[in-house]
């Protein structure tokens, strides 16, 4: 139960370091860092600020941790970054900890991978299990649900939220919220294209569940149904028995439509005398809900809910 340090990394004296930590050359690990146990710093791993690490974490070289966020009114402020487990952030990541706007933080959630270039903005949250590919660019306060996918360059502008097992197709500019278990597709503000099926199977979600949603994506996006319509049908369909998955979907879709510009938590960018805690209730409410008049039945694949690992 040891901590390796090479001889040519910084640590800060400061710094609090798990069991069975390494840390290989040319890294810096600042005063307020966190690290858990397990974790692996290969070379050349910058982690500062105040930034609260897990276990069992890999970082690979030139990633950096807790940056600063790139945001006018940082004035140095003492905002965080939490990570939770069993993430890999490769070459180049950079993660950015909060602005003091929201509750100043940005996470993290478990077993997430970050690959190559990837960056995450100011007050971010990504998930559980999630996948950003070589070179996506998160902007401040994007919200990455489990299980989504983010393909290659892509972009994704601040507020928006991409929902559970959803998938954005490469290259891609997101200048809008993606739906729960949607593929979207297209190199300028992209559009639902279809049922993200094999990400769904991969989740153990039942085929029975797939084919509602797939009727509910027929429904919404190419047919063009008014979201009630589109309710009361499937309410009707499925005797008021609703799978988990529909009702995430169609919350999702009501939060979106309430919302400004295709983003339903832009809203809280523009809202006015609202106090930080009733912005955080708000937030929270893009990971559950409920359908009216309906019975929730809760089936295999999940909820939108990450556990993080929080600072004491």
């Amino acid at each position: 139960m040891t901590v390796t340090i090479s001889p040519l990394a910084h640590v800060d004296p400061r710094a609090e370091l798990g069991c069975n930590v390494v840390v290989g050359p040319f890294c810096l690990v600042g005063r307020q860092a966190i690290i858990g146990d397990d974790c692996v710093l290969h070379s050349h791993v910058a982690v500062v600020g105040n930034t609260v690490i897990g276990q069992r974490n890999r970082f690979f070289p030139n990633t950096v941790i807790g940056g600063e966020p790139q945001d006018a009114g940082c004035r140095g402020s003492d905002t965080r970054l939490l990570i939770g487990d069993d993430n890999v952030f490769r070459e180049g990541v950079t993660v950015h900890r909060g602005a003091r706007k929201e509750d100043h933080t940005t996470r993290i959630g478990n077993g997430n991978m970050l690959m190559a270039n990837s960056h995450v903005a100011h007050n971010c949250h990504v998930f559980n299990n999630v996948f950003l590919v070589n070179g996506v660019l998160l902007g401040g306060h994007v919200h990455v649900h489990d299980g989504a996918i983010v393909s290659g360059n892509s972009v994704v502008h601040h507020f928006s939220t991409l929902g559970r097992l959803s998938f954005v197709s490469g290259g891609s500019r997101v200048p809008h919220d993606i739906p729960p278990f949607m593929l979207a597709a297209g190199s300028d503000n992209p559009t639902v294209r279809t049922v993200n099926v094999v990400g769904m199977q991969r989740a153990g979600i039942h085929e029975s569940t797939i084919r509602v949603i797939k009727s509910a994506h027929r429904l919404l996006f190419r047919q063009k149904r008014s979201l009630d319509d589109v309710r009361k049908t499937l309410l009707n369909e499925l005797s008021d028995v609703l799978p988990l998955e529909l009702t995430c979907l169609l919350d999702f879709v009501e939060r979106q439509q309430n919302g400004r510009m295709g983003r339903a938590r832009e809203a809280l960018h523009f809202s006015q005398g609202t106090s930080s805690n009733q912005k955080r209730s708000n937030a929270a409410e893009d990971i559950s809900g409920s359908i009216p008049g309906g019975r929730v039945q809760t089936g295999r694949g999940g909820s939108d809910e990450a556990s993080q690992r929080r600072a004491a």
